[in-house]
Parts: structure tokens; C-alpha cells; sequence
């Protein structure tokens, strides 16, 4: 993946895609997979923003049952199975633990039958799908850092996880496999428009200042909160959610949640070995560049976990934090995690294709009614081909057998097994690439911090091939030390220095990015 400007120029495009999260990725890859000539522009990093701030979950959303919206847990679920089956290094197995207390907002009787609807509406799920009931002692036994005191019984489900950013990237480079291109740090200045009709749209280069003119034929906004601040205002609401990294808990199963003052669900999800804590949900109406992880918004979080913890957290054990914005379709006054999660386009009268709302589940679902949309109106109809894929960095044989095999080869090469489990998942099929690349240098094999599961081979392998441009790129997005871990100053400038040939950095450059990730500039 090398980022090209100089590609965009002097060229017409069937489709121009702007905004590089997860629907615009999905909708260039979909889109080129098609056989449509096709660009996607991003103004910061892919996953830059909202699709880099999720709770990482492939999920149907059991909550929304409570506001039956079954059509989108079916929607959701259905895409679920299908990215576990296409996808098995990209998305992966996560039961989730449901305690019933006896102050529990919903009873055992209640919970089960939602938690069997759950399992209806997926579908044909074997056994290690469907959900489990456990008496007290068992659930605690299983559950062994939450309170006991007034448990009654509890339940487990399956759902699925992901790296949200790393998703991302993969589509990106599905897309650019398929004839896309993909320009990071690409902003839109304007719209090209020629009897009152987007035309393509005038760009300019964040890195070296150019511009480019790029004729297009359809025009795709998927900026999420950029277009909700501009055209989209009057179809887009925002809510802003917060996580927190903490210290692991036991175990390696999740836990659902009801925050005691509120009613809300939250979550406790295992992460490259921490704990994430999220998310909360409320109306955002700030400025859209700068969204942070508020002091009320983080001592909400740690008090409505702490009522279920046997050992409370205090603002002391928070590793990091993230906070995202949610675009959600402006469809009535409802409380924000009441508001349907739905996704909706809405076409401008310049012919601009604006995606509205949704889920990073059924992304793929979605951006694939934008691309019929597009050839709808480039007078074709060619047929999905998403659906089902495997994705670009998927093993092409059987999984099962692929993973033995590259895990003893991992283990052959001295990488920790934890380290080489996330190793495969972040990188699928790739990671061949990455053990001849510790074959020649078996220092490459050791954690970059010993807490985390992330080795150097891991780091330059990122720094050489995934269009990473700054610092933050690589330890945010690509490998998220920067909210795994407390990074000092001498840390972040080992890192730095360790990858700054691969990148053209120079000293100075060096101490620029380094100031980036320390907040000081």
C-alpha cells in the first residue's frame, strides 16, 4: 500500500468516494470490485476518526430488541456470520457474560427470552452460538472479579470482535488491489459542478500542498461528522461515546452491563490483553475536531462499573482513553441510546450520495446499496460482490489448518504465543511476509513493550507497507500502543528512531512526531 497523489491527476473517475472510515471503505472496495473506475480521498489517516473510536464488536446489538428493532439485529446478525466465515482473522468469536441481580433492571425470565430471540434471529447457529444459563456460583465462578453479593443467576452469548481501524485498512487495500485510489491526507476543498451536477470535486494534498481537479461522474460523502457539519446538517444528529483502557480482568470472555443511574447498557471488553470500559452516549454539539474523553464523562463510566466490581477502579488504573462520534440519522427527540442505529442515503439535489448513520456490523450491506445507487445512475447494474468474499488478507485455504500451521511457524521463530495469536489477526495471510522478515533478524521477535502483545517485526512491517504518513498513524491506528500503553518520551523516541528511515523522517521530523503523540503541538 503506498500512497500515490500524483494518481488522481489527469484521470475521470466513475465514482469519487470522500471520507476514508468504514462505509467509504466498504463503498470503494464494493465499488471497484464492480469494475467501476473509482477514488477514494480521505482529509486525515484512514479510520482517522469515528471508525477507529468503536467498541470493536461485530455485533447484532442484543439492546435494540428492546426497542424492537428486530430488522436491524437480523440485518446485523446475518452480517456477523458472514464476516466470521469470510473473515476468520478479521473478526473472531466473543461470548459475553449477562449477570441478573436482584435489583436487575431486567429479570432472568425476561433475559432469557430476549437472549433466545437473539439466538432466533441469527439464525442456524450450532451449539457454541446459542446462549447459556448459569446458577449463582457457576456464573460467579466464571465471572470471578464481580460482586456476588445479591447475584441470582446469569447468561452468556456469542457475539463477535474486531480491530475497528485494521478492518478498515483491509477494505482499503481490497479496494486498491481492484484498480482504487486511495490518497490519505487528501482534503475536499469543493465540488465540480456543471449544470447544477457534481461533477468530481478539487482536492489538496495535506503533505506537499498541491492540488488536483478530479472529474467524477458520481459523487459518495461518507465523512460521517464532516457531513454531518455541513450539507447533511439537517438529516444528521451526533452523540459522542467515550471508552477507557484498563488493566485486564480475568478471563477472556466480555461482560454486558446496566448502568445503575441511568438504565444504560455498557460493556467490558478483553482487548490486546487490557479491558476496554464504554461506551456512554449523549447528544454532541461541540466542536467536531477535537472530541476527548471529558472528566464526567470517565467518572460515569468508572462508577457504573465499579457497582459491579469486587475491586473498584479509580481514575489512577486508566491506561487510555478514545472518544468518538456517532452520526446518527435525525429521525426523532428520542435519548441518544434510544435513537435508532440505522442507516439511511440521502441524495442532494447536485446528485451527491450522502450516507447517513449506521453500524460498523453491516457496513458492508450498506455501502453496497450506495454502490447500486451509483450504478443506477451510470446506467448499469452490475451485482454485488462483497458478500461472502474473503477479504483481501484471508488465508485462501482452510483456516483452521492455515492457523496451526503459522502459529508453530511463529513459535518456531520465538514469537510468545499471545504475541502471535494478534499477530495473525492483524495481519492474516500477510504475516509470511513478516516471519521471513524475523528470519533475518530474530531480535524482531520481542514485544515492543512486555505488557502488550505487539513485536518490532510487527511495527516496521506496518511503517513499510500501510500508507502510514505520521507517528500517530503507526501507534494509534496501524498498532495501537498510544492507548494501550502510557508512552514516555524516551519510548516514543525509540519507536520513532527505529522507524524513521522507512519513513523519510529526519531528525527534526522525528522530534515533530514525537511532540504530536505527547500532546505538545
Amino acid at each position: 500500500m503506498k500512497r500515490d497523489f500524483s494518481a488522481l491527476q489527469g484521470r475521470r473517475f466513475d465514482l469519487l468516494v470522500c471520507g476514508g472510515g468504514i462505509y467509504g471503505a466498504w463503498t470503494a472496495y464494493d465499488a471497484a470490485l464492480r469494475g467501476l473506475s473509482v477514488a477514494i480521498v480521505e482529509q486525515g489517516d484512514w479510520a482517522g476518526a469515528t471508525s477507529s473510536a468503536s467498541s470493536k464488536l461485530i455485533h447484532g446489538g442484543l439492546r435494540y430488541l428492546e426497542t424492537y428493532d428486530f430488522k436491524l439485529v437480523r440485518k446485523a446478525l446475518g452480517e456477523r456470520q458472514m464476516l466470521l466465515e469470510a473473515a476468520p482473522h478479521r473478526v473472531w468469536p466473543l461470548r459475553f457474560g449477562v449477570p441478573v441481580y436482584a435489583d436487575s433492571r431486567i429479570g432472568a425470565l425476561q433475559m432469557k427470552a430476549g437472549l433466545s430471540l437473539y439466538d432466533f434471529l441469527a439464525g442456524n447457529l450450532d451449539s457454541n452460538y446459542c446462549h447459556r444459563h448459569f446458577d449463582r456460583d457457576e456464573f460467579a465462578a466464571h465471572f470471578p472479579a464481580l460482586d456476588a453479593a445479591s447475584l441470582k443467576c446469569g447468561f452468556t452469548y456469542a457475539d463477535a470482535q474486531t480491530d475497528d481501524a485494521r478492518l478498515v485498512l483491509e477494505l482499503i487495500s481490497g479496494a486498491m488491489a481492484s484498480g482504487a485510489v486511495c490518497v490519505n491526507y487528501c482534503r475536499l476543498t469543493g465540488l465540480l459542478e456543471a449544470g447544477g451536477q457534481a461533477r468530481g470535486a478539487t482536492v489538496q494534498d495535506q503533505l506537499g500542498g498541491a492540488s488536483a481537479e478530479i472529474p467524477a461522474r458520481q459523487v459518495v460523502n461518507a465523512t460521517g461528522r464532516w457531513a454531518a457539519a455541513g450539507e447533511g446538517d439537517r438529516w444528521c444528529r451526533l452523540t459522542k461515546g467515550i471508552h477507557l483502557v484498563l488493566p485486564a480482568l480475568p478471563g477472556d470472555e466480555a461482560l454486558l452491563l446496566t448502568a445503575r443511574s441511568d438504565g444504560r447498557v455498557f460493556f467490558l471488553i478483553p482487548w490486546y490483553g487490557r479491558m476496554l470500559l464504554g461506551s456512554t452516549d449523549s447528544d454532541y454539539r461541540g466542536d467536531i475536531g477535537h472530541v476527548c474523553a471529558e472528566k464526567e464523562e470517565i467518572a460515569y463510566l468508572l462508577e457504573e462499573a465499579n457497582h459491579y466490581l469486587k475491586t473498584a477502579w479509580t481514575p489512577e488504573d486508566i491506561i487510555g482513553s478514545f472518544a468518538g462520534l456517532r452520526v446518527l440519522q435525525r429521525s426523532s427527540d428520542a435519548p441518544p441510546s434510544s435513537a435508532s442505529r440505522d442507516w439511511g442515503m440521502k441524495t442532494a439535489g447536485n446528485g451527491v450520495h450522502y450516507s447517513i448513520g449506521g453500524k460498523l456490523t453491516s457496513a458492508r450491506e450498506d455501502a453496497a446499496s450506495i454502490v447500486d445507487a451509483v450504478c443506477g445512475q451510470l446506467g448499469g447494474r452490475v451485482p454485488c460482490l462483497t458478500r461472502g468474499k474473503k477479504f483481501p488478507w484471508a488465508p485462501q485455504a482452510g483456516y483452521a489448518g492455515w492457523l496451526d500451521a503459522a502459529l508453530t511457524r511463529a513459535g518456531e521463530l520465538g514469537v510468545d504465543p499471545e504475541s502471535a495469536k494478534w499477530l495473525l489477526r492483524r495481519h492474516g495471510k500477510r504475516a509470511g511476509e513478516i516471519f521471513c522478515n524475523i528470519e533475518s533478524d530474530r531480535r524482531l521477535a520481542e514485544r515492543i513493550i512486555p505488557a502488550l502483545p505487539l513485536i518490532h517485526a510487527d511495527l516496521l512491517f506496518c511503517a513499510r507497507n500501510e500508507m502510514v504518513v505520521h507517528l500517530e498513524d503507526l501507534l494509534r491506528r496501524r498498532m495501537p500502543l498510544l492507548i494501550l500503553a502510557k508512552m514516555e518520551e524516551g519510548l516514543l523516541r525509540r519507536v520513532a528512531a527505529s522507524v524513521a528511515t522507512e519513513l523519510g523522517w529526519s531528525d527534526t521530523e522525528v522530534d515533530r512526531e514525537v511532540e504530536i503523540c505527547l500532546g505538545r503541538v
